[in-house]
């Protein structure tokens, strides 16, 4: 019960950070496609979606997307292991505080 709580809360920031970059709350509500929309906003290879499926190979690439979409929030790489690591702490982060998106 936990789990699923703290999964919505998660889902829940990330469509807020979703409206901040300029899409739709509900692109970033609804799981793996989420990571496609910003797989595709940062102009990464596709196929690193399947890479998501593998053990700890999903880590490393959670972190590489993390980190764009921190540097792209002007934050450096320690919010990058923040939101890996805590994706509820670090996205709530980026929801509320005043930060801004920057598209590259």
């Amino acid at each position: 019960m936990i789990s699923l709580i703290i999964t919505l809360v998660t889902l829940f920031f990330m469509g807020k950070t979703f409206e901040k970059m300029g899409r739709s709350f509900w692109q970033g509500f609804i799981p793996i496609y989420n990571l496609y929309i910003l797989l595709e906003e940062f102009g990464k290879p596709l196929w690193w979606l399947i890479l998501l499926f593998i053990p700890v190979a999903n880590i490393i690439i959670l972190f590489l997307i993390f980190k764009e979409l921190a540097e792209r929030f002007g934050k450096d790489y320690l919010m990058a292991i923040v939101m890996t690591v805590l994706p509820f702490v670090g996205f709530a982060i980026l929801a509320l505080t005043d930060c801004t998106y920057t598209k590259k």
